[in-house]
């Protein structure tokens, strides 16, 4: 039988990561409850004390830094396209011609 993962939205990873530290309860109990697993909880505590409010982007959504990254890596290419542009039309001038 295959299993299914189902999709989670930030509020309910955020509650769940505040009921694991507020509740007292232990966190698989927590995760049973939520009908979630323990390790889904470990790893949003994780990411939220990373990430603080930028923690769970969602899918499409990046982080300012991922955001920085994508849009520099985007104008290097633009910069090499334009480089071997003017490369190509150098050779082209710089021929001798008869």
């Amino acid at each position: 039988m295959q299993k299914v993962q189902k999709a989670s939205t930030i509020e309910l990873k955020r509650e769940a990561v505040r009921l694991a530290q507020t509740s007292g309860k232990p966190i698989a109990q927590v995760a049973r409850e939520l009908g979630i697993s323990d390790t889904s909880i470990h790893q949003w505590r994780k990411e939220l004390a990373e990430h603080g409010p930028e923690a769970f982007p969602g899918s499409g959504h990046q982080t300012a830094q991922e955001e920085e990254v994508r849009r520099l890596k985007r104008e290097w290419e633009i910069v090499k396209q334009e480089r071997d542009r003017l490369k190509k039309a150098i050779s082209i001038f710089s021929r001798e011609r008869p």
